[in-house]
């Protein structure tokens, strides 16, 4: 039963007229003589809540002299009995079952006891050591202490208290002293205060560590979770990004586990039927609702596609249902949609790159040094990288400059002559100005047979008023054309009007107007056929201002105006002009919203697709790692770490060809902890990992 004044959020209810004595009947007449009635089993068991079960297993006993437990044991095999066995006994001991199997034998499931240490209430968590006690007469703690170290046994020993704050008041001034103690212990200090994170996130209130999170943002220009990963490392890491997950909601929480225990090639079984068990009577409501946000597909759905036989329909029955068809959108998403959107407009986030002007610079002396790697037999390309992936581009430009003042000779010219493959186009790539560069891009795209749309929209739909003029310039001087004749050529209808739009680099660039918002919100709308009012504008006309809205609003304004989209259609913009929309039109509207809600989460999500798979896309990772890294490819590495829980520089060095040490410099170089080490003596292990400073190492050998 949910607890007095809340809604009921599990799957699994209290079944009407319940008679534990027929019950028990009827579950030893499926098992008795040869063979066993599963299919019997699974739905009496399934049909009944925990509370319910206990008493079938009590009756049993009485009218049989035996174990029920023992004989589901015996008649079922594999993970059908598994789960239905842990169905059989109270949450509590399930979870010490699940903890003793952890820490048993050689080695230790660290993932399960993050999981049930940092998901569980303190009454939960009482009640669990209890039940362990009782089970094994052992000392949870004790034997948690004896098979875990350092850091993470500390946090662990902190939630096994069961000692977490329940005051719904918040103080303002708590949670402002605790977000500065959070940045202080950790992005401003040289190392970690590590007791300071365990203090704070392991005693805090829900509530108060929300608005502890929020205020970081704020005042860091980063989530606590990229803080946490830069910061932290190894299993500690990991339990404290689980706790922090399951403070903002841990129902996303177990939506995360469950989809990553399905995806890919195998099954994650344990974990499947662990969370299927425990949040069958809590939350599985809730989990279904943000796993269909999420995922864009339902938890029933999945767990179908991945499962098979009376496994997989005991598991849909604790499912409790599919929802709605893939694809399509519902309310519950709409609140995540526009909280997406207020913290985007909230946060006030640093860009940086990751190449930096050097210090005691001299072009005169990197050009010498250009020429010796180039004179003679072969090429010192160590050399070369060296020094032309530690200067800024204004440094390039310089040194350029001092090379023919110098020797007489074109720098680029040498360069290309004496290099060859990605690493001269990385090389030859870093020696053009930022606007020359994106509009070489931009002329290949057009150029020849066929029109690579990819890059028109990724230059096109990403570039500042100021960036896209100096992108004109450039066209014209390197290619006596004008940009917007070769777009408005090479391409047509509503694209061509899109491109041609955002080619005069005319969009607004003052703070939002509340008012004008509603209105561009509702022709938003209109436009994807989302709005109840009607309009006497023609579709053409319609279709005219979304399109001079999205093209020419200013960003600040367009989140306000996409805010009100949701309030207004209860769907987010995205989700809409992705099922609404389609090819080239549909892209280049996305690549504008989501440049809008996040510009370097849009690099970071194109750079994993670059590399996923088979092949690596090499044009668009050396485009981008060029084009951002001296705006925001600093910013773009921690997105790409938030949303794929992978290094960009441990999957560019094991994905890209050629010379991925020049690339992994891109990334690596940089301000703050990470991008400012010194190799040894100084901590770096600590800040990046031990793996991640290995990479690095190797690396940083290649130029040093």
């Amino acid at each position: 039963m949910a607890p007095k004044g809340k809604v009921y959020r599990g799957s699994v209810k209290e079944f009407p007229g319940f008679d534990a004595s027929q019950d028990a009947e009827a579950l030893y007449n499926a098992m008795k003589g040869f063979g066993s009635d599963k299919e019997a089993i699974l739905d009496l068991i399934t049909s009944r809540n925990n509370k319910q079960r206990v008493e079938i297993c009590q009756a049993y006993k009485s009218q049989y002299g035996k174990d029920l437990i023992a004989d589901l044991k015996y008649e079922l095999t594999g993970k059908f009995e598994r789960l239905i066995v842990s169905l059989m006994r109270p949450p509590p001991y399930s979870d010490a079952k699940e903890i003793k199997d952890a820490i048993a034998g050689v080695g230790t499931d660290e993932k399960c006891l993050i999981e049930i240490l940092a998901s569980r209430t303190n009454q939960e968590i009482h009640d669990l050591v209890a039940a362990y006690k009782d089970a094994y007469e052992r000392d949870l703690e004790a034997d948690i202490v004896g098979d875990t170290s350092g850091h993470f046994k500390k946090m662990l020993v902190v939630l096994l208290q069961g000692a977490r704050e329940e005051d719904d008041v918040v103080s303002e001034d708590l949670v402002e002293q605790d977000a500065k103690d959070l940045l202080e212990a950790g992005e401003l200090k040289w190392g970690t205060d590590e007791a300071q994170f365990i203090y704070i996130l392991g005693r805090r209130s829900k509530q108060h560590l929300r608005l502890v999170f929020d205020e970081y943002l704020k005042i860091s220009g980063k989530p606590i979770e990229r803080s946490i990963r830069g910061e932290l490392s190894g299993d500690f890491e990991k339990l404290m990004l689980a706790v922090v997950k399951c403070i903002r909601s841990t129902a996303e929480y177990f939506a995360e586990r469950l989809y990553k225990a399905m995806k890919g090639m195998g099954t994650r079984d344990n974990t499947l039927i662990r969370i299927m068990v425990s949040r069958s009577e809590i939350d599985m409501l809730d989990i279904r609702e943000v796993f269909r946000t999420k995922y864009e597909k339902s938890l029933y759905n999945m767990i179908k596609e991945d499962t098979s036989g009376e496994y997989k329909k005991a598991l849909l029955k604790l499912c409790g249902g599919d929802d709605d068809a893939a694809g399509e959108f519902f309310p519950e998403a709409a609140q995540v949609a526009y909280r997406m959107w207020e913290l985007s407009a909230v946060a006030k986030v640093e860009l940086r790159g990751t190449v930096q002007p050097t210090g005691s610079f001299n072009d005169d002396g990197d050009a010498q040094v250009l020429r010796k790697a180039m004179k003679g037999l072969g090429t010192d390309e160590g050399a070369i990288i060296e020094v032309l992936t530690q200067r800024s581009n204004a440094q390039r430009q310089q040194i350029l400059k001092a090379y023919k003042a110098h020797y007489g000779r074109d720098l680029m010219a040498d360069l290309k002559s004496e290099l060859s493959g990605s690493l001269a186009k990385l090389i030859l790539g870093l020696m053009l100005t930022p606007a020359q560069y994106d509009a070489k891009q931009l002329r290949k795209a057009v150029e020849g047979a066929g029109t690579d749309e990819s890059v028109l929209i990724e230059i096109m739909a990403t570039r500042n008023n100021q960036e896209i003029k100096a992108i004109n310039e450039a066209y014209q001087e390197a290619y006596s054309k004008q940009l917007e004749d070769d777009l408005s050529s090479d391409t047509s209808g509503h694209f061509k009007r899109i491109l041609v739009s955002l080619a005069l680099g005319n969009r607004d660039e003052g703070p939002e107007n509340l008012t004008q918002a509603h209105e561009d919100a509702k022709v938003v709308a209109e436009t994807l056929k989302l709005a109840d009012v009607s309009s006497n504008d023609s579709s053409d006309s319609l279709e005219t201002r979304f399109l001079s809205i999205l093209c020419t609003r200013s960003y600040p304004h367009l989140r306000r105006v996409f805010q009100e989209f949701i309030k207004l259609t209860n769907h987010d913009v995205e989700h809409a002009i992705r099922k609404r929309m389609s090819g080239d039109v549909r892209d280049a509207f996305l690549a504008i919203v989501r440049s809008v809600k996040n510009k370097p989460a849009f690099f970071a999500d194109k750079l994993y697709k670059s590399m996923k798979g088979a092949g690596t896309d090499e044009r668009t990772l050396t485009r981008i790692m060029i084009s951002r890294s001296e705006i925001d490819l600093f910013n773009i590495r921690g997105e790409f770490m938030d949303l794929f829980d992978k290094s960009l520089h441990r999957m560019i060095e094991v994905r890209a060809h050629g010379h991925p040490s020049l690339v992994c410099h891109l990334v690596w170089l940089g301000p703050g902890p990470i991008g400012s080490i010194a190799m040894s003596g100084t901590g770096a292990e600590h800040h990046l990992g031990r793996e991640e400073y290995s990479s690095q190492l190797q690396c940083w050998h290649f130029w040093l």
